[in-house]
């Protein structure tokens, strides 16, 4: 039976602009976001990398083999690219935003489940408000239904050698996701539903 290593990126490199100050060092009941991040991950894979700045590598203090540090990027896609790179295993990887401290187990285990059988998966939380789709002129134009619309979250899982090649065919752009640089390119993506309690942090109240 073959045994795949699951690898992890967590992202840690960006400026946190429209929180004020460096949201990952924030303290969630005595721990760094970032830390908090972390240990959610380490019983479930077998190498996490963190792109990150100096600042935010000095400041990650949980001592573990399987956690290895890499430059951050001034873009989010060239900070996953960076992570990559410094992966030791190359089957399946995991792409994690560090300020989503609130990931469950349960949806760690289920997105590797289903990367392993699926080969590329995204979590996401289902829509609860009605989506409106606009024109560039504001016009309404259509309302998709409810049911098959989902908020994007991470980890976003693929097959190694795939989300590298698409991050090489597709250096210098900003893509927001990794999953859009995989639908760009033609390959089939599948959701994992979670909760929208799996949100990013971004603005200084979301840590209540």
């Amino acid at each position: 039976m073959n045994t795949f290593k699951i690898s992890t990126i967590i992202t840690a490199g960006g400026s946190s602009n429209r929180f004020g100050s460096n949201k990952l060092l924030e303290k969630i009941a005595n721990k760094t976001i970032i830390e908090t991040t972390i240990e959610k991950f380490l019983p479930f894979v077998d190498e996490i990398i963190i792109p990150a700045s100096p600042e935010v590598q000095e400041k990650i203090t949980i001592k573990n083999e399987k956690i290895k540090f890499t430059t951050g990027g001034k873009t989010r896609q060239e900070s996953v690219y960076n992570g990559l790179l410094a992966c030791e295993y190359r089957d399946f990887v995991l792409i994690h935003d560090g300020a989503r401290p609130f990931i469950k187990e349960e949806t760690i285990k289920e997105t590797i489940e289903k990367v392993k059988k699926l080969g590329a998966v995204v979590v996401g939380a289902n829509a609860v408000d009605t989506i409106k789709i606009c024109n560039d002129k504001g016009e309404i134009i259509s309302t998709p239904k409810r049911e098959t619309v989902f908020h994007a979250q991470t980890p976003q899982a693929f097959k190694y050698l795939e989300i590298l090649e698409a991050h090489e065919k597709l250096k210098g752009k900003n893509f927001t996701d990794d999953s859009s640089m995989m639908e760009y390119l033609g390959h089939k993506i599948y959701i994992v539903e979670a909760s929208h309690e799996n949100k990013k942090i971004t603005f200084r109240e979301d840590l209540n």
